[in-house]
């Protein structure tokens, strides 16, 4: 559908066709060069030891787990209000993922009260998602993982550019995890980054990330090694060039669309308390900086999601759901054992993602609240 105001767009330009033009005219596209520069820069950006890019955000979270130990046995503390992959990783290791509510409608992130209380013998790690690109309480969470000896993975897949307390999201934990899919802050179409500080985890993951081997064919080209080893059960996680030619542009791009993407959510909140006041946006007042991936809003509890969103379509307007939970898809309904999460399921019934993106102009932002206003007007509230 030709959308008039889409939930997402790519901000690209010349700069991004030199930079994979580069690449194509060098005639080196598997990892390499640009995608040792692309590290390094990201690792510059985050204040990060190390960073290690990788063909998508869900390999990244499946070599954290590999890299800290994880498997049969343990169990991974979760979120269940993200995307599927979250969990998904905990589960490629044989561990079980265990999820926990998250703070309530006004703050959509994992709640530290409920890390607490699912934590159990087996607990082995937290695994964090920054919803929204809204930082979760990393102090608290740090201090209860610190208290009962587990290591902390951050799913930043939404909060490139995001801080708390001055330290950007993605250093906090044992290891980040980034996300370059096509809908992100900073795109490379796939793609995904991995940081962490601890040298032990870096060897770890750079052997995971390509077939267990201690050399790389980049390095057998520049004449490095003739041959290599394979020490562990590896994988092929490599991103290319192209990507990570893509990924060194939209990087310089990062900073300043993050802070039209902060006029442009304000301007979002602004407007719909003048028109809307009953549909609610969460995060009105939260530490940190966030990179606002996304504009989540929640509707009042008697109106129909569907019925709003078809209204939206017919304007030329998309949006989204961010997230049906995790916990009851069928292939985690074993899993569950009964888990009570009554903010993420409320808000999973009621949340609705609206378009959000650098180039989006004010007037796109008073027309989306101005639907809104006018299919809610015309839904009765109940008796």
């Amino acid at each position: 559908m030709n959308w008039r105001i889409p939930l997402a767009d790519i901000d690209f330009g010349p700069e991004e066709s030199a930079a994979v033009l580069a690449v194509l005219e060098s005639k080196w596209l598997t990892m390499g060069g640009v995608t040792q520069q692309f590290e390094q820069e990201f690792a510059a950006f985050t204040g990060a030891k190390y960073a290690l890019s990788v063909s998508n955000a869900t390999a990244a979270l499946h070599m954290a787990c590999l890299a800290l130990g994880l498997g049969p046995g343990d169990e991974v503390i979760v979120p269940s209000l993200t995307f599927v992959a979250t969990a998904n990783a905990v589960r490629y290791v044989g561990a079980t993922p265990v999820f926990a509510d998250v703070n309530g409608y006004t703050d959509f992130n994992i709640s530290p009260a409920e890390i607490q209380k699912h934590i159990t013998p087996k607990t082995r790690a937290i695994l964090v998602v920054h919803y929204a690109g809204y930082p979760c309480d990393m102090l608290r969470i740090m201090q209860i993982a610190a208290e009962h000896g587990l290591e902390v993975i951050e799913d930043n897949a939404h909060g490139v550019g995001a801080m708390l307390a001055g330290r950007p999201l993605g250093t906090w934990g044992a290891i980040g995890c980034f996300s370059f899919f096509s809908n992100k802050n900073m795109t490379t179409g796939e793609g995904g980054m991995l940081t962490t500080n601890r040298e032990d985890l870096y060897e770890k993951l750079r052997i995971f990330r390509s077939h267990g081997m201690t050399t790389l064919t980049w390095d057998r080209h520049k004449g490095h090694a003739f041959s290599y080893d394979v020490v562990e059960l590896g994988y092929n996680y490599r991103i290319d060039e192209i990507r990570a030619a893509l990924g060194r542009e939209q990087l310089k791009k990062l900073p300043r669309n993050n802070a039209r993407r902060a006029e442009l959510t304000q301007l979002y909140r602004e407007t719909m308390q003048k028109l809307t006041p009953e549909v609610t946006i969460p995060f009105a007042s939260h530490a940190g900086q966030s990179s606002y991936h996304i504009l989540p809003a929640l509707l009042p509890a008697h109106i129909e999601r569907t019925q709003v969103m078809e209204h939206l379509k017919a304007q030329g307007i998309q949006t989204s759901i961010h997230y049906p939970p995790t916990h009851r898809f069928t292939a985690y309904r074993s899993l569950v054992n009964g888990a009570a999460l009554p903010f993420t399921e409320e808000i999973a019934r009621r949340e609705i993602t609206l378009p959000l993106y650098p180039m989006m102009k004010k007037e796109d932002v008073m027309s989306v609240v101005q639907e809104i206003q006018t299919i809610l007007s015309t839904t009765p509230m109940p008796p």
